[in-house]
């Protein structure tokens, strides 16, 4: 992550995530942090090296159709992702962090 809140912003209030913890190993250092949804955590971290901004990352979800629902009730100016149907018989969601990430929510049909 490059920008704390609007990675806050993205994950929180328009995924629904919640912030498990984070921590620095001083208060100018970079920031690691965890969030959660539905019982899978994802970390998330400022450290050089740590990751490659734009990876890819998929979730199996149930309720797609909700969830997607969800997102485009609260009209969040970044994104505003549609329902696709995936050659391999999924129903997918795909969403792009403040980071460059790809996180796609697939609903097996």
């Amino acid at each position: 992550m490059f920008d704390i809140p609007a990675t806050r912003g993205f994950y929180l209030d328009f995924l629904g995530f919640s912030w498990d913890w984070e921590h620095r190993f001083a208060p100018d250092l970079p920031l690691y942090a965890q969030v959660s949804l539905g019982g899978v955590a994802l970390h998330l971290s400022q450290h050089h090296g740590d990751a490659t901004p734009g990876s890819a990352l998929l979730f199996h979800i149930r309720g797609i159709e909700a969830f997607h629902a969800g997102l485009m009730a609260k009209e969040y100016s970044f994104a505003r992702p549609g329902l696709e149907d995936a050659p391999w018989g999924a129903r997918t969601l795909s969403v792009t962090d403040p980071a460059g990430n790809r996180i796609t929510f697939s609903q097996p049909g």
